[in-house]
C-alpha cells in the first residue's frame, strides 16, 4: 500500500497518517502522494496507480503561479492515466512554521467505479417504452396509482403535501378517466391520496359542482 524511502524524510513522518487514513478511506481507488517542492521529487506514494515512486520527478511546476485565492487547495481536476482511466484530483499545498511550501500532497480518485455505477444507473433509468394500455384497461386500481404517481412528479410534492388545488386536479383526471365508474373506487382513490373518504366526498362533489357550473354557462 505505501512506497517511501528507508530513511523517511520529516515531512513524510509528520503527514504520513493523514496520507495513510485518506488512503485507507478511498482505498483501492484513491493514490495519495506527497511531493517535495523544492527538489521536485516525490518523496512518497500510498496506494500507488503508476510504477512511480519515491524519488522520482514530481513535474509540479512553479508553486508561485497558483492562484493565491485558492487558500492553497486546488481542484478537483481531472487527470488521465496511460490506460484511459480518468482520475478527479485534489492537490494541497502544505506549509511549515515559517508559511514556507513545505510538501505538495496530492490525492487522485479513480472515478472508473463511479462512470461504472453511473453507466448502470442510466441503464435502469433510460426512457422505457410507452406502456402497454390494453394490459391496463380493466386494472382500475393501477390506473389509479399512474394517475396519481404522474401528478405527483410533474408538481414534485410528495401525496401527502399536495395542496386542495392539487387535490382537485387530480380528481379531474380520475374522472376524466371513469374511475368513479368503478364502484368501491372511492375507499382506494382516498387511500392513495392520504386522505379521509368524507373528504374526497366533499372534493368530489365540489368538483362536480363546478364543472357542471361550467357547463351550464
Amino acid at each position: 500500500m505505501e512506497s517511501m524511502d528507508e530513511n523517511s524524510d520529516p515531512r513524510v513522518r509528520t503527514w504520513a497518517p493523514a496520507c495513510r487514513a485518506i488512503a485507507l478511506l478511498l482505498g483501492p481507488y484513491a493514490e495519495v502522494v506527497l511531493h517535495d517542492p523544492v527538489t521536485d521529487r516525490i518523496l512518497a506514494v500510498w496506494n500507488p496507480m503508476t510504477s512511480r515512486g519515491p524519488g522520482d520527478p514530481s513535474l509540479l511546476g512553479e508553486l508561485d503561479t497558483l492562484d493565491p485565492t485558492a487558500q492553497d487547495v486546488f481542484g478537483p481536476y481531472e487527470k488521465l492515466l496511460a490506460d484511459g482511466r480518468r482520475l478527479s484530483s485534489v492537490s494541497a499545498v502544505l506549509r511549515d512554521e515559517d508559511d514556507k511550501a513545505s510538501a505538495v500532497l496530492c490525492v487522485n480518485l479513480d472515478r472508473t467505479p463511479l462512470e461504472q455505477a453511473a453507466a448502470v444507473l442510466s441503464a435502469f433509468g433510460a426512457p422505457s417504452a410507452p406502456r402497454p394500455e390494453p394490459l391496463f384497461e380493466q386494472d382500475w386500481s393501477e390506473r389509479v396509482q399512474h394517475i396519481v404517481g404522474a401528478y405527483v412528479r410533474e408538481c414534485g410534492r410528495p401525496v401527502e403535501r399536495l395542496t386542495r388545488q392539487d387535490r382537485l386536479a387530480v380528481l379531474a383526471r380520475l374522472e376524466e378517466a371513469k374511475v368513479f365508474a368503478v364502484r368501491r373506487a372511492a375507499p382506494v382513490v382516498a387511500g392513495t391520496l392520504r386522505v379521509s373518504r368524507s373528504t374526497l366526498y366533499g372534493l368530489l362533489a365540489e368538483l362536480r359542482a363546478s364543472s357542471a357550473k361550467d357547463q351550464t354557462s
